[in-house]
């Protein structure tokens, strides 16, 4: 359940970068579409890292 949760978080951290890449080329100098995705995907990271952070410490990942 944990490696599917990481999984799906990290999915949606792709998909964040790619949707920021996206608004960097085709938006205006004045949208903050650009600064909401980095938002959104720094939130992921940190909750990526929690996840594994937790995954290790529980043994759930480590060898």
């Amino acid at each position: 359940m944990l490696k599917a949760l990481i999984a799906v978080v990290f999915l949606a951290m792709v998909t964040s970068l790619a949707a920021g890449a996206g608004f960097l080329l085709r938006d205006q100098s004045r949208s903050r579409r650009v600064l909401t995705s980095l938002k959104a995907r720094v939130a992921l990271a940190t909750l990526l890292l929690a996840l594994l952070l937790y995954g290790f410490y529980i043994g759930d990942l480590g060898a």
